[in-house]
């Protein structure tokens, strides 16, 4: 039988992801420094905010955010645990709508306003249309999530951040997937004036052959996707009946692309 690893889009086996919330005016310099090293970002944001003199304006939504993702972070950011669960509901659905009133796309994704969750509220986001949501702290790992309604982010930018940046540098075993997941709000590197390290990261991190940067819904999708490739018993061959190519590895040899909606044949 053949032996089959998923891999990651272009056969890569690292990732890296960005997530930060609030959407406050300090994000227009952090995406310049994410663009500047082609490092993707998720970016949370609390829609009844936007427009007033900490917050980016509503209508920067659409173009400040191109090539990242725009996401939910509710729309009053309150401590949501402590509250009922139609509040609840009605702050994630409505966040949504403003959202993708302005972004033009399916906002599926949220992080935890003031790291604020009970196993209730964990069961009502898929309800809401929400795929994924990150929590507070920090794993120190690379591992993918379990659960991705209870998302923990590998660190906050301020937590070991050049130290485990090299560590998933030099990661190379290639059987295995990696994710190194970075969390934070850009009013921090203002407030702690430490714009380097940010940029000093992205530095550091862009431009790699082996490296996937993507956003948070780009990785939750694309592991889905992989999840529903049809195998054949004796891996023999494979359908992808995704809207979007898979990549795979086959007997420890070079990875090959799976082409949305087609049937390909694996040579043993």
């Amino acid at each position: 039988m053949n032996k089959v690893y998923i891999c990651y889009p272009q056969g890569k086996h690292k990732a890296l992801t960005m997530s930060y919330d609030d959407g406050r005016t300090y994000d227009r310099q952090l995406v310049e420094i994410f663009n500047k090293y082609g490092i993707k970002g998720t970016f949370h944001l609390n829609s009844g905010f936007l427009g007033d003199e900490r917050h980016i304006a509503p209508e920067e939504v659409k173009t400040l955010y191109v090539g990242h993702e725009v996401s939910c972070h509710t729309v009053t950011h309150p401590t949501i645990a402590r509250c009922p669960l139609p509040e609840v509901a009605q702050e994630v659905l409505d966040d949504r709508r403003a959202l993708e009133a302005l972004c033009g796309y399916p906002v599926r994704g949220l992080s935890y306003p003031n790291g604020s969750l009970s196993k209730e509220i964990e069961a009502l986001l898929p309800a809401c249309g929400i795929r994924y949501s990150r929590v507070v702290g920090s794993s120190d790992s690379f591992a993918l999530p379990e659960n991705p309604l209870r998302w923990q982010a590998t660190c906050h930018h301020n937590h070991r951040l050049m130290e485990l940046g090299e560590q998933f540098l030099g990661l190379f075993k290639k059987q295995y997937l990696y994710l190194m997941y970075v969390w934070g709000h850009s009013y921090e590197f203002n407030d702690k004036d430490n714009w380097d390290l940010i940029e000093g990261f992205c530095k550091m991190m862009g431009g790699k052959e082996d490296i996937w940067y993507c956003t948070n819904i780009q990785f939750i999708d694309y592991m889905e996707d992989a999840k529903r490739l049809q195998f054949a018993a004796d891996n023999s061959f494979v359908r992808n009946p995704n809207a979007q190519d898979i990549w795979i590895s086959v007997n420890d040899s070079e990875p090959i692309v799976l082409p949305a909606g087609e049937l390909v044949l694996l040579n043993g």
